[in-house]
């Protein structure tokens, strides 16, 4: 699996810093929705589901947490801790955000909308349709 990762420049002055992020310029697609997780319990996972289509990019602006990125060949996990750097998923990727601090703000950008019917939120499923399209 080849770990796409963003690292966005941080304008600023002595007031403070100022990340701008554009579409089809700092990230691969349009921007159809943004959504962010917040104030998310300790123990908690999150998102434990992989998009047909949808892809996505994960900054975390506040704080820190793990994503596992799976792509039915290769798992790796990946630490959030920078409010600069983003990382990229892509469709047909499973994965899971886990260890949150209690400070932790993750931004998505999305290229779709909600879609109710992109998601697969059966990792069997997921695999054996990881394996079909390798094949």
């Amino acid at each position: 699996m080849e770990l796409i990762t963003y690292d966005f420049k941080v304008r600023g002055d002595e007031r403070g810093s100022l990340i701008a992020i554009e579409e089809n310029r700092d990230i691969p697609f349009d921007i159809r929705r943004v959504y962010y997780i917040f104030a998310t319990r300790e123990g908690v996972s999150r998102g434990l589901h992989a998009h047909r289509k949808l892809q996505q990019v994960m900054i975390c602006i506040h704080g820190s947490c793990r994503v596992w990125l799976d792509d039915g060949a290769e798992k790796v996990s990946v630490p959030l801790d920078n409010s600069s750097r983003g990382v990229l998923l892509d469709s047909m990727i499973w994965h899971e955000m886990y260890d949150f601090s209690p400070d932790c703000v993750l931004l998505i950008l999305a290229s779709d909308f909600y879609d109710e019917s992109d998601y697969i939120r059966d990792y069997g499923e997921f695999r054996q349709l990881a394996k079909n399209s390798a094949d």
